[in-house]
């Protein structure tokens, strides 16, 4: 299992890419990202696809929070990471074999049964 955290703009190359190997998409905002008009778009354009190709699809809302997590910290040479897009891609020999996938893909499962396409998750400050 692998992840990317990739710009929303190269995201739409990578699902072109590769979107059969896509397992997971999480779409992260912090309080400040909620007016970004555009940002809004391209997570409403990149669940549009994974809704149409079945990929699930978490919404995150503490993007710092998240870094600690993926074991970042939100730091790449000195930036900080744009994490508000995230793949996550694993072989399909080799996706249901991982049992955190397992989990992630019930929980998604039982929100779609709920009326809740794009369940979001709140990740406590440590």
């Amino acid at each position: 299992m692998r992840y990317y955290c990739i710009t929303n703009q190269r995201s739409v190359t990578f699902f072109n890419r590769d979107p059969d190997n896509v397992v997971l998409c999480i779409l992260a905002t912090d309080d400040e990202d909620v007016k970004d008009v555009a940002l809004q778009i391209h997570f409403t354009l990149i669940q549009a696809f994974c809704c149409e190709n079945d990929i699930n699809i978490l919404r995150v809302n503490n993007t710092r929070r998240l870094a600690e997590i993926l074991g970042g910290g939100g730091k790449q040479g000195g930036e900080p990471m744009d994490l508000h897009c995230v793949l996550v891609t694993s072989p399909h020999s080799s996706s249901w074999k991982d049992p955190a996938l397992s989990k992630v893909n019930r929980f998604c499962r039982e929100s779609r049964c709920m009326d809740q396409w794009v369940p979001i998750i709140n990740l406590p400050e440590r």
